[in-house]
């Protein structure tokens, strides 16, 4: 969740109604349980403000009543929490060989979580049927519920700029694609917005919502798919660079006499960290995931050849992580996708690179972790997208603010 380190202030804009309910809601969200006078006490609106506000969202049924308590000075006070039973948001995530699908309601609570096979085909007009058969069926899934879509949100392995055009999906073979625009008409104006974004963005912001080190400000995750991603959160707000391409750290020069990338160029830490080099080739993507669990499965039994290219793949993704470390300096560092179960023989060599290559004491501070979210993260941060709208101020209910 984007979040301030100064709490959730009203802001002054011409439609300082819808501001306000947004900065309520963010305080529910992030305070639950709460009262009215906490609200009105940590955002600096007034009391009666608040009680307008607090029952316009309780008519939303975006917060709801949840009784009194009594352990405060005074008189009990009737506690809020987050309602939002009505709507659902939904992230899916387009891979080589899946789409994955996860639906959350408004509190992040997963209402549905789908993995599905997937054949991009011969054209990116083929994969939209595909991916919009899936989506479908995910919106008949709520709908049945009677829950409204808030949002959908759809995460690509490749470069995509601001306005949410896919202009590279290489392992896709997708180039220059209007993939919100081309959902939307195979989904028949769904009549919920459409976004779309690099898989690596929608990573971190799961991470930064839902993972095991939500709240962090300074935030980066590392795809582990059959390339390498970087998605970037610093001061709380993911960075996607001047035209949305920020986070190719795959194809950061390593050693310039190092192994061929897919990219034309040699070195790159994709082509030396990335699973093809744990592998020692990229093999069809249905077969990654048995390869994976056979590495680990030697790795756990000791096999020297396995371990020492576990090793030498965990030493060139620490210098790419380093690289990261000395420029940004995060806090944390997670790593995503297939770097989680190959994760207990690649972080020591990662930690060690870090600390002779990091020029601050301790590495500036900066953990490097597996990620905890599994390989719905992209998905997951779809969905944690459509909820940072909200957050923004595009609720439901026709009060809306474009933030």
């Amino acid at each position: 969740m984007i979040t301030s380190t100064t709490g959730p202030q009203p802001a002054d804009f011409a439609d300082v109604r819808a501001t306000n309910l947004a900065v309520v809601l963010r305080f529910v969200r992030e305070h639950a349980p709460c009262s009215r006078a906490d609200i009105a006490a940590s955002t600096g609106l007034n009391k009666a403000t608040v009680s307008s506000l607090v029952a316009d969202l309780i008519d939303r049924r975006l917060v709801r009543e949840t009784g009194l308590t009594e352990n405060r000075v005074g008189r009990p006070a009737t506690m809020l929490v987050l309602d939002g039973s009505p709507y659902a948001a939904i992230g899916v995530e387009i891979n080589v060989d899946y789409v994955s699908a996860v639906a959350t309601d408004l509190a992040g609570q997963r209402l549905l979580t789908w993995r599905r096979s997937f054949s991009g085909g011969d054209s990116v007009n083929q994969g939209v049927a595909g991916v919009g058969a899936i989506i479908r069926r995910v919106v008949g899934r709520m709908a049945k519920e009677e829950r409204q879509i808030l949002g959908l949100a759809v995460a690509v392995p490749g470069l995509v700029d601001v306005q949410g055009t896919v202009r590279l999906a290489p392992n896709l073979g997708w180039r220059d694609a209007d993939l919100g625009g081309d959902l939307a008409k195979a989904l028949r104006d769904p009549g919920f917005p459409i976004q779309v974004d690099n898989d690596a963005n929608l990573a971190a912001l799961a991470e930064q919502r839902f993972g095991a080190h939500a709240g962090a400000s300074d935030l980066i995750y590392l795809t582990g798919e059959v390339g390498v991603g970087a998605g970037i959160i610093l001061d709380g707000r993911l960075r996607r660079g001047g035209l949305g391409y920020s986070g190719e750290i795959g194809h950061v020069q390593l050693d310039p006499e190092g192994p061929e990338c897919h990219c034309g160029r040699r070195g790159c830490l994709e082509a030396m960290a990335g699973i093809g080099a744990v592998l020692r080739r990229i093999p069809p993507p249905a077969e990654i995931q048995v390869e994976i669990e056979e590495c680990a499965r030697l790795a756990r039994a000791g096999d020297a050849g396995t371990l020492a290219t576990l090793e030498s793949a965990g030493r060139s993704l620490g210098q790419g992580v380093s690289i990261l470390a000395n420029l940004l300096n995060p806090e944390v560092v997670i790593l995503g996708g297939y770097y989680v179960p190959l994760a207990p023989w690649l972080l020591p060599a990662v930690q060690e690179e870090l600390s002779d290559r990091v020029v601050a004491s301790a590495a500036g501070g900066c953990q490097v972790v597996a990620s905890t979210l599994g390989h719905d993260a992209a998905a997951l941060g779809g969905a944690a997208r459509v909820l940072d709208s909200v957050d923004s101020g595009r609720l439901p209910g026709g009060l809306s603010r474009i933030p």
